[in-house]
């Protein structure tokens, strides 16, 4: 709330205005090819994880089917036209609602919105329309944003999932307990996706923030964590290349003060109450109390992939001895 609220004061001062243009200065080459940028970005993001292979979206959401694989690279082939960019938004949805088919549905809700959000870009951008073109950057934004809110849960309800990412590389705490730092990472993951929504100095601050972040994790976790946060981080550059200074959905109330605070509280509350409430009727009462097994669980510690899911069908699951 404190750098939320820095940043609101310095962006009305007149200082404000000279800080965008020196971001706009930084960022000016990709922002007058922003929309080449974004289809390069996601058309690579595809190529690489057909390269992976046997994976549905993402790494971590394993699959047998090899024509999945070449299905992600027709997707790929058919962002680098404008006219068949529709059709790649449509394979984008079609992929993930073929994940469903192995995984649990909870589970993928973390991926829903990142993939709509998109879906939709790469179905409004060649729109004739210019109204609804308009909005292509600000639904490819707020996907994104629900993504890290909605995933960042999970450190709340389910810390125990990242203890052996933890006894894996303790350096991640910076010295502090598990049961600290983990909550804390939770906080600000979903902190920076609810800034990715507030006024234009604040999201493109918390999408350079979360950029360093991402980038700081391909080190210790290599070149499969780069694929599988690619996507995340090229819709970041490019929220940190926007120099729209627009804010489109309730501008009267978030050029107000108070309406970070109350923002952050009442988006907690309803992502929290949408999280744990979809879960209660997934799994009951004992989802919430009971322990972590593989049939209840959305995510079990797999050697090679300490975040990977087992999918309802054994997908992902490291192999038995």
């Amino acid at each position: 709330m404190v750098s939320f609220i820095s940043t609101r004061l310095v962006e009305t001062s007149p200082f404000g205005a000279r800080v965008h243009r020196g971001l706009d200065r930084l960022t000016g080459l990709i922002w007058r090819r922003l929309d080449d940028y974004i289809r390069v970005t996601v058309g690579a993001f595809f190529v690489a994880i057909f390269s992976v292979g046997g994976v549905y979206l993402t790494p971590d959401l394993k699959t047998p089917a090899e024509w999945v694989s070449w299905l992600q690279l027709v997707i790929a082939a058919c962002i680098f036209s404008r006219k068949t960019m529709p059709l790649a938004g449509v394979g984008i949805l079609a992929l993930w609602f073929l994940a469903v088919r192995d995984y649990d549905l909870f589970h993928l809700f973390d991926y829903l919105a990142l993939g709509a959000g998109v879906a939709a870009y790469l179905i409004l951008e060649p729109s004739k329309n210019e109204t609804w073109r308009s909005h292509r950057y600000e639904v490819l934004r707020w996907g994104l944003a629900i993504a890290l809110m909605w995933s960042s849960l999970e450190k709340f309800a389910y810390p125990d999932w990242f203890y052996p990412l933890v006894a894996e590389k303790p350096f991640l705490t910076f010295g502090m307990p598990r049961d600290v730092f983990i909550p804390m990472a939770g906080v600000a993951e979903f902190t920076m996706g609810f800034g990715l929504l507030r006024t234009p100095l604040i999201r493109r601050l918390s999408a350079i923030a979360l950029i360093i972040i991402f980038m700081a994790a391909v080190w210790p976790f290599g070149r499969i964590d780069l694929i599988g946060h690619g996507l995340i981080m090229a819709i970041l550059v490019a929220v940190a290349c926007d120099q729209c200074r627009v804010t489109r959905f309730l501008p009267s109330l978030k050029v107000h003060l108070p309406a970070i605070p109350g923002g952050i509280a009442g988006a907690f509350v309803i992502f929290a109450t949408a999280y744990w409430g979809l879960h209660l009727a997934f799994y009951g009462a004992e989802g919430f109390t009971g322990p972590a097994t593989t049939e209840r669980a959305t995510h079990s510690h797999n050697a090679e992939q300490p975040h990977g899911p087992i999918s309802d069908s054994g997908n992902g699951a490291p192999p038995t001895k």
